[in-house]
């Protein structure tokens, strides 16, 4: 029994207790815990008592005074978060020096510099922000040369930036990294021309490529014939020298020449489409077979 009244009464402690008393304290103004990347900003009859932008847990009176005890009953707290924010704008319309409706895209970050400035400065910080950075672009980017706007991305962001921070922190909004990330043409006609172009240009390139390969085969191809045309004019100009120096050779000896001209007409009767009558040595019999043929 007595286990389960000390069970129950640290149940109650831990879970219901505690987090009231908590509550409680905190509802009159005894202590505060700010997040990371976070600010609280404590106003009382229309005045700031004091911004806390660092983390961790604060005893309120010490950094308020005695108005900490009521802020929460007749005053009022603004939690902001400070943490990075991107922002992307879309096609800002410009002209480039040459006339070319152009279009830009900007990409930026930025975050809450100055709490109180934020909050009573401005009634819309992050819109007149926006609003900074389009008309800084339009007015910094216009008539710039079409080769410039469309290579010199880095520059032109830096220039935007320089324009915009300034203004900006006044706001309580601190403009971060600008990068100009994208930038097209506006008019589709003129988009409809530019893409014609290059497809002319790219028909007019692998034409001609066609050709000069179709030249250097033309001209391997004649190149190669002459030397064979040469090579075999050459061959059938040394044939007969060759076949003459074989028959003076084979010639000297008689009985050489004699059987090699008997093969060769022995070749030549094998090879006609004659008929061959073998008769016997001496037979007679020849001119008979002449007559009958």
């Amino acid at each position: 029994m007595t286990f389960l009244i000390t069970a129950a009464v640290t149940f109650i402690g831990l879970f219901v207790a505690v987090p009231v008393g908590l509550a409680l304290i905190r509802l009159f103004g005894w202590f505060v815990v700010v997040g990371e990347r976070q600010a609280k900003v404590y106003m009382l009859f229309g005045k700031v008592l004091g911004v806390i932008d660092e983390p961790g847990l604060y005893f309120l009176p010490t950094r308020l005074g005695v108005p900490a005890f009521i802020v929460h009953w007749l005053g009022r707290c603004y939690t902001l978060d400070l943490r990075l924010d991107q922002e992307y704008l879309r096609s800002q319309a410009v002209n480039s020096e040459e006339g070319a409706p152009m279009g830009i895209g900007i990409w930026y970050e930025m975050y809450i510099s100055d709490p109180v400035a934020f909050l009573f400065k401005n009634v819309d910080p992050r819109g007149s922000l926006r609003a900074n950075v389009s008309n800084a672009t339009v007015r910094c980017l216009s008539n710039m040369q079409l080769d410039n706007m469309l290579a010199d991305r880095h520059e032109m962001s830096h220039t935007v930036r320089d324009e915009v921070t300034p203004l900006s922190h006044q706001w309580g909004y601190k403009l971060g990294s600008v990068y100009i990330r994208k930038v097209h043409f506006r008019d589709r006609g003129m988009i409809e021309q530019i893409e014609q172009k290059v497809v002319n240009r790219l028909r007019q390139v692998t034409s001609a490529i066609r050709q000069d390969g179709a030249n250097k085969v033309d001209i391997i191809t004649s190149s190669a014939q002459r030397k064979a045309a040469v090579e075999f004019g050459r061959a059938a100009a040394m044939r007969p020298k060759i076949v003459g120096a074989a028959l003076e050779t084979i010639g000297r000896d008689p009985e050489i020449e004699a059987t090699m001209f008997e093969v060769l007409e022995t070749d030549r009767i094998v090879k006609s489409s004659g008929t061959v009558i073998l008769l016997p040595e001496g037979s007679g019999l020849a001119p008979l077979v002449a007559a009958m043929e």
